[in-house]
């Protein structure tokens, strides 16, 4: 017993002295051990006042989902917010620029064919009833079916033609010409009653009526038009009308990514707004007309088109591209599509170019564009290195000079050698063009921008160019575009019954340049068929269009290797003009004999005119 009792009193010692070196150890961690107590109750505190507690205690699954309420609350707060105001802004825009939008209709000469089952309007793409009804004439050039928008665009002549006879179907007797109408929107330039559309709108018009925002229809007149940026001014009566004049936006300052709103008259649905971002910037475009009525000359491209994915349809061309300030960044002009109609790809001419070319439509009735006079392309690593360049240098190559041209006078040089690469010959040896004013030059599309922004006809521009490898500088004083004047335009007739002939090509005037790029003698001479509509006389003859493009410094699309048109009747035509007089003075059904050269032989070609399609 005295053994089991000295056992356990030597233990509670032990124990003893082990418990008070343990507290004593432990006691300067008592301050850090309360302070951090204290940290944890405000950090408790301050994550109650965010997520409030629950009034009972919850399972993991019911705290969760109340956790998973809380949050979702708190993330929506703010996107309703902005939905909210942008909402509010896009009303705004609606009520402050809706007002100086208009509806344009317009009436046109169309012919009829007969059928079985008796006369039946030509029916148009752009017609939502399908020829059930009303047709619609120019409306919006669809780029779907007639090539890509780029940077480097070829071949492109925007426009949305009716049906086409089949090549296989029957010639049928035509009918006497009839009215057709159509839709495009414009805007309110001025209190004076001009109003800005686009030309391809007006282009061909026997009569306009203009429809204000108030509902009131007017007639209008056409004061002036520019098929090469596609825009046209037109005018009202503005006595007795409230006219609310677009503010404009300096385009120059637009955004990828930018909300734009646009209005217009979409399949005749008048004040239409639609909604989107502007999707890309630096596109260009190719000028051109619904109509390609008769034959036509070169066709030249419209710079740093914006392009959107606002819903733009048929019945849009003339409209407005709007920023959510209201203020007008361009006017609504093309659409590619499959569908002929809206895909999320539509374009708009910048309003630095309408701000550019409006004030002389209504001074003058025209506006003339800057012209240097070369052809050429954007070099190419493969084209430097054959020319002995870095593979990296920048520049646009000049393939040739137009003979008399502001570049030719200057001293301009164009390309003297073709070479081979991956089996294709090209041109090569001709000046490169670095900078213009000391504006750096990487591709040709600069040299376009440049001359339609910044330049105005006789003035001088400094032309870098890189020769034999050396720097060379140039002086260059800029002309007209060939074929421009400064003369009014015609009135639309009120006559309705002419029907003059439609031959269904585009081309130009063959140059001594072109020939010689053809392999023909630099005499040659005639009018170059570049492009040929399908179903048209041209076609159902076997008139052959142009296989190979280049593009001049303005922006023209020379297509080379089509027939060359050089009689009509034998009487000899040397210019697109004469041949397009020609052809003026011939009538709907009348056959013609054309002389033409193909691949160096010539050969006659009977043609059967028809009256010019609807648009």
């Amino acid at each position: 017993m005295k053994r089991l009792l000295l056992v356990l009193t030597v233990a509670f010692v032990v124990i003893f002295v082990l418990s008070a070196a343990s507290i004593l150890a432990l006691t300067p961690l008592v301050p850090r051990a309360l302070a951090a107590i204290s940290q944890a109750k405000v950090a408790q505190t301050a994550l109650a006042s965010v997520l409030p507690q629950p009034a009972q205690e919850l399972t993991p699954g019911q705290a969760g989902i109340q956790a998973g309420q809380a949050a979702t609350q708190t993330l929506d707060t703010r996107p309703v917010q902005v939905g909210a105001d942008l909402q509010a802004a896009l009303q705004q825009v609606y009520q402050t620029a809706n007002p100086s939008v208009v509806s344009i209709r317009v009436s046109t000469a169309q012919t009829t064919t007969q059928n079985p089952g008796g006369p039946t309007p030509r029916r148009s793409p752009n017609n939502p009833n399908n020829g059930q009804g009303q047709n619609q004439g120019p409306s919006l050039p669809n780029l779907g079916d007639l090539g890509k928008l780029l940077p480097n665009l070829p071949n492109l002549i925007p426009g949305l033609p009716g049906n086409q006879n089949s090549p296989n179907t029957p010639d049928l007797p035509a009918l006497p010409s009839i009215p057709s109408s159509g839709q495009g929107s414009g805007l309110v330039w001025d209190t004076q009653g001009n109003i800005v559309t686009n030309n391809h709108v007006v282009e061909g018009a026997t009569r306009i009526d203009v429809t204000l925002a108030d509902g009131r229809s007017v007639p209008a007149t056409i004061v002036g038009r520019d098929p090469d940026s596609d825009l046209a001014v037109i005018k009202v009566d503005p006595k007795g009308l409230d006219l609310h004049p677009v503010t404009l936006a300096d385009s120059g300052n637009v955004k990828v990514g930018q909300f734009v709103v646009a209005i217009g008259d979409p399949f005749g649905l008048a004040n239409s707004m639609t909604f989107g971002i502007v999707s890309a910037l630096g596109r260009s475009m190719a000028a051109g007309s619904d109509n390609q009525a008769l034959v036509t000359g070169p066709s030249y491209q419209i710079p740093d088109v914006i392009q959107t994915d606002a819903p733009i349809n048929p019945g849009n061309s003339g409209g407005v591209l709007l920023d959510l300030n209201g203020r007008v960044i361009g006017v609504t002009s093309a659409i590619e599509s499959p569908v002929r109609g809206n895909a999320g790809v539509g374009f708009a001419i910048p309003s630095a170019t309408v701000q550019n070319v409006v004030p002389s439509l209504i001074e003058t009735g025209t506006f003339l564009h800057p012209y240097l006079g070369i052809s050429g392309a954007t070099l190419n690593p493969d084209v430097a290195q054959a020319m002995g360049l870095n593979a990296a240098q920048r520049g646009a190559l000049v393939d040739s000079v137009t003979p008399g041209s502001p570049a030719d006078k200057a001293g301009v040089r164009g390309s003297s050698k073709q070479v081979t690469i991956d089996g294709q010959s090209v041109q090569a040896g001709g000046d490169v063009i670095v900078k213009i004013d000391n504006q750096p030059v990487n591709t040709m599309d600069n040299i376009i921008s440049y001359l339609s922004r910044n330049t105005k006809v006789g003035e001088v521009v400094s032309l870098t160019v890189l020769r034999d490898g050396q720097q060379k500088t140039l002086q260059v004083t800029l002309g007209s575009r060939p074929g421009q004047s400064s003369t009014q335009p015609a009135q639309p007739s009120t006559s309705q019954n002419s029907s003059p002939g439609w031959l269904g090509i585009s081309g130009l005037t063959l140059t001594a340049e072109i020939a010689k790029a053809m392999n023909l003698p630099d005499t040659q001479k005639g009018a170059l068929v570049e492009n040929v509509t399908l179903g048209s006389p041209a076609d159902k003859a076997g008139l052959q269009g142009s296989a190979r493009s280049f593009t001049t410094a303005e922006g023209q699309q020379i297509m080379l290797g089509g027939d060359v048109i050089t009689a009509v009747d034998g009487k000899s035509v040397s210019t697109i003009q004469e041949l397009t007089q020609t052809i003026q003075a011939a009538t709907a059904g009348q056959k013609v004999t054309l002389s033409i050269v193909r691949n160096g032989e010539n050969q006659d070609l009977a043609v059967t005119l028809v009256a010019r399609p609807a648009n």
